[in-house]
C-alpha cells in the first residue's frame, strides 16, 4: 500500500481545485472570527447558553429549507446557491454595521454571533458533503488530508488578512473580504463539477446531475435510523463536549487576564494562530499515515487520546496551561478527527453524505454547544471548579477515543462491504 502514489495524474488537477476551494472557505470563515469572539470574551462564558440557544433555532430553522434544496436540486446547482446565500448575507450586515450606533453594539453582536456559528457550520458541512460526493473512499483517504492542509492555510491567511486590513477598511471592508472569498469558492465548484463529468465513478456516471431526492427531513430521520448515523452523532457530541468546555474555560481565563478588548483580540488571535499551523503539521505526519495505513479508526482513537492527555494535564496545571490545551485539542479536532470523521460518509448513500452529514454537522453540534454550555453553568454554580471540568472533559475525549476505534465494526458496514 505505501508504494501507491499519494495523488494520481488524473487527480491533481481536481486535489489543487479542492485545495483552493478549502482554502477559501476557511480563510473566509477566519476574517470575520474576530468580529465574533471578541464578543464572547466580553461578555464571559456564562452568556454562551444564550448565544448557541440562538444559533441553535436558526440552524434548525435552516435545515429545512437546506433539505428541500437537496431534494429537488443537482448538485452542481444547490451547493453554489448555498454559498450565495451567505455572500448576500455578509453583503446585507455592511449598512448594518455601518448604523451599529443605532442599533447598539450587544444586539449587532449578538445577531452576528448566531451569522458567523451558522456560516461556519454549513459553508463547512456542504464542502466536504462535496468532496465526499467526489471521490471513493480509498481515494478519500489518500485525499481528505491534503486537501485538507488547504484550509489549515486558509485558517492561517484569515486572522492575517484581518490583522492586515481591520484597521484600514474597518468591518465593512472585512465583510467584503470574506464575501469575494466564497466568490472564488464558487468558481472551484463549478470546474469540480465539469471535472467530476470527465472522470466518472464506476457505475455513477452521472452523479453531478443526480437529484438525491427525499424529504427534508430525511437527515434527522436517517439519523436515528442508521447505527452508522447515530454512531457519528454521538462522536460528533463527545467531540464538542470537550471542545466548548475547553472554549468556555479559554473566555473565562482570557476575561480574568487581559483587561482591554485589543489585548484578548491579540490573545484569541495567538490562540487560533498556533492551533491552525499545529493542525497543518498533524495533518502531514499523523493524519494522512494513519488514514491510508489503517482507516479512520486509528486517527478517531488518536484524536481522543490525544485529548485526554492535554486535559490530564489540565487536572494538574491550571492557569495558563488552558491556552496549551486548546491549541493542542483544536488542532487535533481538526486536524485528525475531522479528516477521518469526514472519510466515513464516503461509504454511505448520496442522501447520507448531504442531508444526514449536514443535520449532524450543524443541528446536532448546535445542539451540543447549547446543552453543553446549560450544564457547564449547573456545575459551576453546585461548586464544580477546573480540575473537574477537566476530569469530565477528559473522560468524554477517552469515550470518544474508544468508540473512533470501534465505529468502522459497525455491522452496517460490514454489510455494505460484503
Amino acid at each position: 500500500m505505501s508504494n501507491r502514489p499519494a495523488i494520481h495524474r488524473h487527480e491533481w488537477f481536481a486535489v489543487g481545485v479542492a485545495f483552493l476551494y478549502f482554502f477559501c472557505v476557511l480563510a473566509a470563515y477566519y476574517v470575520i472570527r474576530p468580529v465574533r469572539d471578541q464578543l464572547s470574551a466580553a461578555v464571559g462564558s456564562t452568556s454562551l447558553p444564550i448565544f448557541y440557544a440562538a444559533t441553535f433555532i436558526a440552524t434548525l430553522a435552516l435545515t429545512p429549507l437546506f433539505g428541500a434544496l437537496v431534494a429537488r436540486f443537482p448538485r452542481r446547482r444547490f451547493v453554489p446557491i448555498v454559498y450565495l446565500f451567505f455572500i448576500a448575507g455578509m453583503i446585507a450586515f455592511i449598512p448594518a454595521f455601518q448604523m451599529q450606533e443605532a442599533i447598539g453594539a450587544r444586539l449587532l453582536g449578538s445577531i452576528f454571533f448566531v451569522w458567523v456559528s451558522v456560516f461556519n457550520l454549513f459553508v463547512v458541512a456542504v464542502f466536504w458533503s462535496f468532496m465526499a460526493d467526489l471521490f471513493t473512499a480509498e481515494q478519500a483517504h489518500r485525499l481528505f488530508p491534503i486537501i485538507t492542509l488547504g484550509g489549515a492555510i486558509g485558517a492561517i491567511a484569515g486572522p492575517t488578512l484581518t490583522k492586515t486590513f481591520v484597521f484600514l477598511v474597518g468591518v465593512p471592508g472585512l465583510l467584503i473580504v470574506s464575501s469575494l472569498l466564497l466568490g472564488v469558492a464558487i468558481g472551484c465548484i463549478l470546474v469540480l463539477s465539469r471535472w467530476s463529468r470527465r472522470h466518472p465513478l464506476p457505475g455513477d456516471e452521472k452523479r453531478d446531475d443526480r437529484v438525491i431526492g427525499g424529504g427534508i427531513l430525511a437527515g434527522a430521520i436517517e439519523t436515528l435510523k442508521s447505527p452508522l448515523m447515530r454512531r457519528l452523532a454521538i462522536l460528533m457530541l463527545l467531540g464538542d463536549a470537550v471542545g466548548t468546555v475547553i472554549y468556555a474555560l479559554l473566555i473565562d481565563y482570557s476575561g480574568a487576564t487581559y483587561p482591554t478588548r485589543e489585548a484578548r483580540i491579540d490573545f484569541a488571535a495567538g490562540i487560533d494562530l498556533y492551533a491552525n499551523t499545529l493542525q497543518m503539521i498533524l495533518q502531514l505526519v499523523l493524519a494522512r499515515p494513519l488514514l491510508v495505513r489503517f482507516g479512520p479508526s486509528a486517527a478517531l482513537a488518536m484524536d481522543g487520546l490525544i485529548k485526554a492527555i492535554m486535559l490530564a494535564g489540565l487536572v494538574v496545571f491550571a492557569g495558563p496551561w488552558i491556552a496549551v490545551v486548546a491549541i493542542v485539542t483544536r488542532a487535533s479536532a481538526y486536524g485528525v478527527f475531522k479528516p477521518a470523521a469526514d472519510s466515513m460518509y464516503t461509504r454511505v448513500e448520496a442522501e447520507s453524505r448531504y442531508k444526514t452529514k449536514n443535520f449532524i454537522d450543524t443541528s446536532v453540534w448546535r445542539f451540543g454547544d447549547l446543552v453543553v454550555t446549560s450544564s457547564f453553568n449547573l456545575l459551576r454554580t453546585l461548586g464544580t471548579t477546573l480540575p473537574g471540568f477537566a476530569a469530565l472533559a477528559m473522560l468524554a475525549a477517552a469515550t470518544s477515543g474508544w468508540l473512533g476505534w470501534r465505529i468502522t465494526r459497525t455491522p452496517e458496514l460490514a454489510a455494505r462491504s460484503q
